[in-house]
């Protein structure tokens, strides 16, 4: 969701340049800081944002550079000549007066007039700016997201690799399990039913079983990759599939009665939180 990207347009009054900047949020949140004379197209440019992403706090920033013709004024002589008028007939009723400051009398209400200027050619412009500004953070946004990707996919590589280790290991719990339960017999000096051994076994193998985990464990890294694959907006999707993850790497943990599982289970949730943490990254 992170991303910069620039938008630039000129218009008959000036030039306009966009700046959008986008960072890491649950939702999509839009702030727009702009001149007042382009603050009517607020609306529309929150629209067409708002096609385009999905999610992240994105502020865009307009710079308006204004030409010569823009911040064009002219005199109005009727209201200077009313003005003038005025003086005269205040020096004929109290005498002369001092000859007043030109600023001051520009400074008087009607006098300077400012030329209107048609800002329809202007917000045409800050409109194409905006665009090209979007389609520029959306390919850097889309650049981002095939890195991530790519680390994602490696990342799955890594838990699937966990996981097999964790399945080759069970066997070898279980008969260490039957191992100690003979050697305990033994050393009570009593004589091992083989039946009861393997009752015991089976009662301790429905405690620890973690069977349900590794399949869910398979299932929820497969369904990481066909998201990845998908053309739109997957990240809300991803996040779902961490907990899960998470979920069943806590579960075997707290099921295992083994070092070598715990600590496969460990590696495992920490995997699991590489992913969550670029996950926040995608939109």
């Amino acid at each position: 969701m992170t991303g910069f990207a620039q938008g630039e347009a000129e218009a008959p009054g000036g030039s306009i340049r966009w700046e959008i900047r986008s960072v890491n949020h649950r939702y999509l949140d839009i702030g727009f800081r702009m001149p007042e004379e382009f603050r009517a197209l607020e609306g529309e440019l929150r629209q067409r944002a708002g096609r385009d992403l999905a999610r992240g706090k994105v502020e865009a920033q307009m710079r308006y550079l204004a030409d010569g013709a823009a911040s064009a004024f002219e005199v109005d002589e009727a209201r200077l000549n009313q003005l003038k008028a005025a003086i005269d007939h205040v020096e004929r009723a109290w005498g002369a007066l001092e000859t007043p400051d030109p600023l001051q009398v520009l400074q008087f209400p009607g006098v300077v007039r400012e030329q209107r200027q048609d800002l329809s050619a202007l917000h045409e412009a800050a409109t194409q700016a905006f665009d090209a500004a979007l389609a520029d953070l959306r390919a850097a946004r889309a650049r981002e997201g095939e890195r991530l990707a790519q680390v994602l996919v490696e990342r799955c590589d890594a838990l699937e690799n966990q996981v097999g280790v964790v399945r080759e290991r069970l066997p070898q719990v279980r008969e260490g399990w039957l191992d100690k339960l003979r050697e305990r017999c033994r050393d009570l000096g009593v004589e091992a039913d083989q039946g009861r051994l393997e009752q015991e076994l089976a009662l301790v193998a429905q405690r620890a079983d973690v069977d349900e985990e590794m399949v869910r464990l398979a299932g929820h890294i497969e369904e990481v990759r066909a998201t990845l694959a998908r053309e739109e907006a997957t990240g809300r999707r991803l996040d779902f599939l961490m907990q899960e993850l998470n979920r069943e790497a806590n579960t075997l943990s707290s099921k295992s009665q083994d070092a070598e599982l715990t600590r496969g289970a460990v590696e495992m949730k920490v995997i699991i939180e590489q992913m969550r943490e670029q996950v926040q990254n995608i939109e």
